[in-house]
């Protein structure tokens, strides 16, 4: 349970990154991040994860997620699961239980759709961001999301950011899971050559870096 006032919701704004400044992803090291869905469908999820804040795992999109899960058990020091509902413009459903490791890391070998990737954790001006750098079947994915703990409103959007993705439902971890971003990232880029980036409009303003004037879009 949240303890921000707003229950079990939780609100974040996640942008689709192609370059994320090497400098920003320095300090701290990245957390390792496997994760499984039992169920993925219209926006609602069933997802167990487990992490590591000591394995350092260089991910170039030859993991195998079930063997990293035997090689590196030891290392895994969190194991939660969690349910998720429908992203309606940077606001979700989501209520997490902390599950016993040992429970977790067999629940996650023996069925679901597995997802991998290192998280990052950066400060910038006000907010704490995470960029998630994907491994596996959805490299070369970076997403980069700021959460907060009221509605992410009047947001600095760094020049990083390429485009929005918060209520794209194939680049939520759950869609991910089932239809990995290497099978469709050709059509992506596509899209996005066609019709520009989009920001979500009605959220408050906006504020991007100077002499950067993006396609408001969405609203």
């Amino acid at each position: 349970m949240s303890d921000n006032g707003y229950g079990d919701f939780e609100f974040e704004r996640r942008f689709f990154v192609r370059d994320m400044p090497r400098e920003l992803l320095d300090e701290p090291a990245p957390v390792l991040i496997v994760q499984s869905y039992f169920m993925a469908e219209q926006g609602y999820a069933l997802r167990m994860r487990v992490q590591s804040s000591s394995a350092r795992v260089e991910l170039d999109g030859t993991e195998d997620e079930l063997a990293l899960l035997d090689e590196l058990g030891s290392e895994f020091d969190f194991c939660a699961l969690t349910v998720k509902g429908p992203m309606i413009e940077g606001t979700r459903y989501e209520a997490e239980r902390e599950i016993d490791l040992s429970v977790g890391l067999e629940m996650i070998k023996l069925a679901g759709s597995r997802i991998i990737k290192n998280r990052y954790a950066i400060w910038l001006g006000g907010d704490g961001w995470v960029v998630d750098v994907f491994g596996g079947l959805n490299r070369p994915l970076i997403i980069a999301e700021c959460e907060r703990g009221s509605p992410v409103t009047d947001l600095h959007i760094p020049a990083f950011c390429v485009t929005e993705v918060t209520d794209d439902r194939r680049f939520a971890n759950d869609g991910l899971s089932g239809a990995p971003f290497s099978t469709w990232k050709d059509t992506f880029d596509a899209e996005l050559a066609a019709t520009g980036p989009h920001f979500l409009a009605g959220l408050g303003q906006n504020v991007f870096d100077s002499g950067r004037v993006p396609n408001q879009g969405r609203g």
